[in-house]
């Protein structure tokens, strides 16, 4: 018998976020694109294979929460309601980047979005995490701090010392681990001892669970869930996103580490043909309607390439700019 989805949205919303994991996917798909053509320089993690876990938790965001997240960024900022003209331009290393050319791939931000970085040491974000939740605590707002951290930051000391200050001062901060099962080139069984990653939370105190990150259903409810518990107890909430990423750690990574049957047997349960059979044949959206979203996708997509193409280089004087000395 087929599992009965636990489910709490319109079909419009649905359909939404549907072409919110397409965008990302068809996204990244280009970025990785520009990048075997040199038009991105530097550092590239692409998103590919995780896109139900950031809009499975941006089901049960409001606007003025905060979201901070590592280097492997584009997707959040995308999730986030970003323009993918600017975050493209951005990759491009373009004036009209969402960091202005400077940040590139792996350090973007929008505090109009509330979207605080990208960051490219590993770990780093989350104690930044802790104080937004902290600054929601002190000025009495009923906003989450919602805080990703990857598999192989996980064993990070200043990550554990987040944990204790937000189970501590019961801060509202959703921690939202992301376990694509490699940290790098080392897979988590060969570097994590113990057992699962979010219980490295639950030991502070932090009350958490590890769900199937690969189906946006099970993360929406599970992020509807956290979200309830930080507003009934003001303490913090941990979940463990058993996912997987299609491509290598970085665009100079070619991933050899990984058998071709694990890749392929990991595709066979790819988040976004998951979704869309779920819209077909459980909530019966018309598949004609979900192809037209594709169609005005990969559409837009060829524009988000023009205008990150054509784009002005920054100039000269903006390596002075908005940097502390």
């Amino acid at each position: 018998m087929a599992k009965k989805i636990n489910n709490t949205f319109s079909n419009d919303e649905l359909i939404k976020f549907y072409e919110k994991m397409f965008l990302i996917r068809k996204f990244e798909e280009k970025a990785g694109q520009l990048y075997g053509s040199g038009k991105i320089g530097g550092f590239c993690h692409l998103y590919i294979g995780q896109e139900a876990v950031v809009i499975g938790i941006l089901s049960s965001i409001k606007s003025e929460d905060t979201v901070v997240t590592s280097y492997r960024d584009h997707g959040h900022i995308l999730a986030r309601g970003v323009d993918p003209k600017l975050v493209m331009a951005e990759l491009t290393g373009r004036k009209d980047g969402i960091s202005k050319g400077k940040g590139g791939s792996m350090h973007m931000f929008s505090k109009k979005n509330r979207f605080y970085g990208g960051h490219g040491i590993v770990g780093a974000q989350v104690p930044i995490g802790v104080g937004l939740g902290f600054a929601h605590k002190y000025r009495n707002e009923k906003k989450i701090s919602r805080v990703y951290v990857g598999d192989g930051a996980m064993s990070n000391g200043q990550v554990f010392e987040a944990f204790n200050l937000a189970a501590l001062w019961e801060l509202p901060v959703l921690f939202i681990i992301e376990n694509n099962k490699y940290g790098m080139g080392t897979a988590v069984n060969r570097s994590a001892a113990g057992n699962e990653l979010f219980e490295r939370a639950t030991v502070f105190g932090i009350k958490g669970e590890k769900i199937n990150g690969m189906n946006f259903f099970d993360v929406s409810q599970a992020a509807i869930r956290a979200r309830e518990h930080i507003y009934e107890t003001s303490k913090p909430y941990v979940i463990e996103m058993d996912t997987y990423r299609y491509r290598g750690h970085s665009m100079s990574d070619p991933a050899t580490y990984r058998s071709k049957e694990e890749v392929s047997d990991m595709k066979s349960n790819d988040p976004l043909i998951n979704m869309k059979k779920a819209l077909i044949d459980d909530f019966k959206i018309d598949e004609e309607s979900l192809s037209k979203i594709e169609t005005d996708i990969k559409k837009q997509i060829k524009e988000v390439e023009k205008f990150s193409l054509e784009s002005p280089l920054p100039e000269l004087k903006e390596l002075f700019t908005e940097v502390y000395l």
